[in-house]
């Protein structure tokens, strides 16, 4: 009966969670303060060694406390598995693919030798060789649940950092068996052995990936002709899930199946829809994840062990920071680029406290040993944001010192009415050539210092700047900007800046290439003044060569292609909600025959 309804311990964590999301987000959004660190002091305020020891005392605590981590322990993981989907959503498998000599050479580098010279350190303070290296491998690691989040993707940062991630999250199957073989009792074990699990993890991926393609347009079709938010999310949440639980009961990481699944969506047209439908609840799950984090910080050993603790958080963050820059370096980065993501992805890992339980099982180490590195490890995840910050300004003082002047500039405001060109890849260079021709004054902005830096020698007016960041659109001073232009090939990214300029500026002019006629339209729905669908005119165009070299009349070839041109302005502007049809090519051409 609802009169005899109690409080429970899930009841009492969620209005802990839920209470902290509502006060934390907001509080250290207005300070300009990323929330990650808000969620880890919530959690080191709640848990069981912060307020949460003094329920015995003052029992009405308990309502305002997690007593016990374990109990939110799978929302934490949920929300990791959530993250990988979301990072699997904003590639695709072209792109992967692209990234394929960073992921194996990049990241097997920073992983292996961070793993190596750590070992090393470690055997030299006196620990087993199979300890050292056990303990050197998880130590390695990196935190895709922090660096991500804060870095983004897209940037050349964002790039390098998701292709070590990449490499780490794969070579975590094989690094646990590893460990087990280094065990005591390895040979006698009854579980798979590493072949097995290969053999059944490479079925279970090439399912995946057919049947993934086969079904989910279908599903996902079949979802959005429903017109329900509730069922569409029901279908990605079943997909997402589906394909996590599938990699984990053949022994490789949940984390796996979720990416895998965020990469076959991100190939059907609805990849944008279920992106936005996800993030709130990514965000909260992983807010989740870093309040266990803040938990298992007890302050009272951390201050007893102040000084062995600090020595190695120093030691570990510096020499990860050192090999992961001369990593980047050695593949050609910027020294601004290779500064900032070497200190993003110094911390240890959320992963590494299951290599370190792993190796503690395995009796590689004994558990004094694995409790003191997993307090450096929570408190390295905690710094973290910290490290971001700091990584961000010494890069900005690299690029700004460079003896190449104007390498790397960070973004600056535009002097007077001038068009802004975000993004100055080959289309963006074209655009900022066009308006030269016609004396429009223009200023460029790019994320990769490489691009900026050979515009600038070539005398353009370029900048550097990470547009994605939260600050950015506030640092280009667009108040007196005459129009802005959107060139980037990133659907997502775009929407994103689309959305924050049109809530900062709302009557600014902005012009954005869209992928294709459904890309487009959702670009409409942002308000944006035109998008130019790049897949259309080039289809289009191709289609007209073929025809005429074919030998039909080219008068009725243009006729067919105007028309065809016609009927996706009328379904851009259907599906856009727009009062009159877009301006295309066609429209300007009939505007001067008539």
């Amino acid at each position: 009966m609802a009169g005899n309804l109690e409080p429970t311990t899930a009841l009492s964590d969620a209005l802990v969670i839920l209470g902290a999301a509502g006060i934390v987000i907001p509080a250290f959004a207005r300070f300009r303060i990323t929330p990650i660190i808000g969620f880890i002091l919530v959690g080191l305020a709640v848990g069981p060694y912060g307020l949460g020891a003094l329920v015995p005392q003052f029992p009405w605590l308990y309502y305002f406390t997690i007593s016990d981590t374990a109990a939110i322990t799978p929302f934490a993981e949920f929300g990791i598995i959530l993250l990988l989907f979301e990072i699997g959503l904003e590639l695709s498998f072209n792109r992967l693919w692209d990234m394929r000599r960073l992921v194996f050479g990049l990241g097997a580098m920073e992983l292996g030798v961070s793993a190596f010279l750590l070992a090393m350190v470690l055997m030299a303070t006196g620990l087993q060789v199979s300890g050292a290296f056990g303990l050197g491998l998880a130590l390695a690691l990196s935190s895709t649940a922090l660096v991500l989040p804060i870095a983004g993707t897209n940037g050349p940062v964002g790039r390098a950092a998701l292709s070590m991630l990449l490499f780490e999250d794969i070579a975590l199957v094989p690094i646990i068996f590893i460990l087990g073989a280094f065990a005591p009792y390895a040979a006698h074990s009854a579980g798979p052995s590493l072949g097995e699990t290969l053999v059944y993890g490479g079925i279970v991926v090439a399912v995946l990936l057919v049947g993934g393609r086969l079904l989910l347009p279908r599903l996902f079709a079949q979802a959005a002709q429903t017109k329900s938010p509730e069922l569409f999310l029901a279908a990605t949440m079943l997909v997402v899930i589906a394909s996590a639980l599938s990699t984990s009961l053949v022994g490789l990481s949940p984390i796996m199946g979720a990416l895998l699944a965020g990469l076959l969506i991100a190939e059907t047209e609805y990849h944008t829809e279920v992106e936005s439908i996800t993030k709130p609840f990514k965000g909260l799950a992983l807010g989740v994840f870093l309040i266990t984090i803040g938990m298992g910080i007890d302050l009272r050993v951390v201050w007893s062990m102040i000084g062995p603790l600090t020595l190695a958080v120093v030691g570990v963050v510096v020499l990860k920071a050192l090999v992961t820059m001369f990593a980047l370096r050695a593949m050609g980065k910027e020294r601004a680029t290779a500064l900032e993501a070497g200190i993003l992805m110094a911390s240890p890992s959320e992963t590494t406290l299951i290599v370190l339980t792993t190796a503690a099982e395995a009796s590689l180490i004994d558990r004094q040993t694995a409790q003191f590195w997993q307090i450096v490890t929570a408190i390295g995840l905690t710094i973290t944001p910290l490290l971001a910050m700091l990584g961000q300004r010494w890069g900005k003082l690299v690029a700004r010192g460079s003896a190449d002047a104007g390498q790397t500039e960070d973004v600056a405001e535009p002097e007077g009415e001038r068009i802004v060109v975000m993004g100055f890849g080959r289309v963006g260079r074209l655009v900022g050539e066009m308006l030269s021709v016609h004396g429009a004054p223009w200023i460029g902005i790019d994320t990769d210092p490489g691009i900026v830096k050979a515009a600038r020698k070539q005398g353009y007016p370029v900048l550097f700047g990470n547009v994605d960041s939260e600050n950015a659109i506030a640092r280009l001073g667009l108040e007196n900007a005459r129009s802005m232009v959107l060139t980037m090939d990133e659907p997502v990214l775009i929407m994103r800046i689309v959305r924050k300029l049109r809530a900062s500026h709302p009557d600014l002019p902005i012009t954005v290439r869209a992928r294709d006629a459904a890309h487009a339209a959702q670009l409409y729905k942002l308000g944006v003044t035109h998008a130019v669908p790049e897949t259309l005119e080039s289809s289009l165009q191709l289609s007209e060569a073929v025809l005429v070299d074919l030998g039909f009349p080219m008068g009725l070839v243009i006729a067919s292609i105007h028309e065809k041109r016609d009927e996706f302005r009328q379904q851009i502007m259907e599906d856009g909600g727009l009062a009159e049809m877009p301006r295309l090519k066609s429209a300007s051409l009939r505007e001067r025959s008539t």
